[in-house]
């Protein structure tokens, strides 16, 4: 993967999207569907956890000073505000 330096938060998201759609959604979803992923960008290593902070530690713990893109298996958004979670369709 090339570098995170200059991509703008929007930048980053779409990019992880786009490598989590490319790379892992065939390999995780169904069997991991409602874990959390930590992404790290730069190399395409990722963690996953029971819960965001869960993932997020255990993938700073192997780059410190990262940028991660955070994702909930299965599902479109990792988190919500004011609405249900709806899982993606298979």
């Amino acid at each position: 993967m090339s570098s995170t330096a200059g991509l703008t938060h929007r930048g980053l998201a779409h990019r992880g999207r786009d490598y989590y759609d490319d790379h892992l959604r065939a390999k995780l979803e169904p069997q991991y569907n409602g874990k959390f992923l930590a992404l790290e960008l730069d190399s395409g290593d990722y963690e996953m956890g029971d819960t965001q902070l869960e993932a997020l530690d255990r993938a700073e713990a192997k780059h410190p000073n990262s940028v991660f893109y955070i994702h909930r298996i299965g599902y479109r958004t990792a988190a919500r505000i004011g609405a249900q979670l709806q899982e993606e369709p298979a």
